[in-house]
């Protein structure tokens, strides 16, 4: 099948609500390596331009598509990202896409993703300026996306947008159970992949090309996870001791999970996470690295199903959130959030705290932590909570690191090379 429709019905499904990296999941290891690389490179490119590829469409098609043409459309949106994004030459492009508008069986959308992409051609300087004059295309975000961002951070937002835009290193975090970050650069150097330390950690790596994680040396061994250095932060935060009992609520994929056992290997972990799916990658992921933790599906907020009445010296609560700071990883959320999502999340956030709280100790940590730019997600959440448990108070974090919010800390995307993150502190007074 062509590669060009293929893009085009993973793009599909992501118009219709379905995870970018759940649809690649399915439809990747049906391809030849070839087709493989080139359908996740369009795939991840579409989406994280879909507003300014979308702006473009309109001005080209001389009335609007009908909405059943949803797969025609996202042929159109591959086309026009080849020819305004990629290097590939245009009579490729254009001949290419074109054949696989045959495969849609309508003997019209030949002729018209023809005549839509040659237009872009002709008219291409001209409509590379129109887009400079237009926030959303410019930007290549929602401009409902763009508003929230403007209000919540006006002398950055267009740092951010543009950080967004950007794609994303590959980071590692050397397990120091294992080796060291000094050993593990030489092992990269001699396998001629050049990469640097990660700032703030002694575990970081940044890597200057992405790699399969199959081509990293000792992947499969537990030697090195793949993990953004913002990401990286969350287990020294929880200022690890041993014998600790600790929670990983929301556990999944398991990134913050593993990082902790490896500084901790005789921590006891509760590592909770709703979704089986997911719950599955935790346990691949602690069988990799050769750790242990009890892992149950189950909502974290749901106490009475899955706790055993045992307090814990130090909860993590990776909340779920909008996962605004990790769109140059995962661009469909460009596509798949609403403004609604942002209050919902809130709420849902409000009551894992709540709900989790009295599992900590005396004395306890809580590490509330999200991949979130927007307040309303963050010190909102952690204002709300505050005021209404006199036995908590935030235990600043004092580094150099993010920004400093009323309540914890901020990463913004970018800086540093990281995605975005927010972080705050909770100890239990009583």
């Amino acid at each position: 099948m062509n590669s060009r429709l293929i893009a085009a019905q993973v793009i599909q499904q992501v118009m219709q609500g379905h995870s970018l990296s759940d649809v690649l999941a399915k439809t990747l290891p049906t391809l030849t390596t070839r087709d493989r690389a080139w359908v996740q490179t369009v795939s991840y490119g579409v989406c994280r331009f879909y507003p300014r590829l979308t702006y473009l469409l309109t001005q080209l098609l001389t009335k609007p598509l009908k909405a059943k043409e949803q797969q025609l459309q996202a042929l159109l949106l591959v086309g026009l990202y080849q020819l305004s994004e990629m290097q590939v030459p245009a009579h490729a492009a254009v001949a290419e896409t074109v054949n696989a508008a045959v495969s849609l069986k309508k003997p019209w959308a030949k002729g018209l993703v023809n005549a839509v992409l040659r237009e872009y051609l002709r008219r291409q300087d001209f409509l590379t300026t129109e887009i400079a004059a237009q926030l959303e295309a410019h930007y290549a975000h929602p401009t409902w996306w763009i508003d929230a961002i403007k209000i919540a951070w006006p002398t950055h937002w267009q740092a951010i947008l543009t950080a967004n835009n950007v794609h994303p290193p590959l980071v590692i975090r050397v397990n120091q159970r294992q080796t060291n970050r000094e050993d593990y650069l030489l092992r990269l150097k001699h396998a001629e992949l050049d990469a640097d330390p990660l700032p703030e950690t002694s575990y970081g790596i940044r890597l200057a090309t992405p790699v399969p994680a199959t081509q990293l040396p000792g992947f499969e061994n537990g030697d090195v996870s793949i993990q953004d250095g913002a990401a990286q932060l969350a287990a020294t935060l929880l200022t690890l001791a041993p014998q600790q009992r600790i929670l990983d609520a929301c556990a999944a994929p398991g990134g913050k999970l593993t990082h902790i056992l490896e500084l901790q290997p005789d921590a006891t972990c509760i590592a909770v996470e709703k979704d089986f799916s997911r719950l599955a990658l935790i346990k691949e992921n602690l069988q990799r690295l050769r750790v242990n933790a009890d892992c149950i599906c189950q909502d974290a907020a749901n106490v009475t199903a899955w706790w055993d009445g045992q307090l814990f010296d130090r909860i993590l609560l990776d909340a779920p959130c909008s996962a605004s700071g990790v769109i140059r990883r995962h661009p469909d959320i460009k596509l798949l959030r609403q403004p609604t999502d942002i209050p919902a999340f809130a709420q849902q956030q409000q009551r894992l705290l709540h709900a989790l709280w009295p599992l900590l100790k005396p004395k306890g940590l809580l590490l509330y932590a999200t991949c979130s730019i927007f307040p309303q997600e963050n010190t909102d959440v952690l204002d709300a909570f505050l005021s209404t448990h006199s036995d908590a108070q935030e235990v600043k974090i004092n580094t150099d690191w993010g920004l400093p919010c009323a309540i914890g800390r901020q990463i913004l995307p970018g800086p540093a090379d990281r995605d975005g993150f927010y972080y705050a502190r909770l100890e239990k007074t009583r």
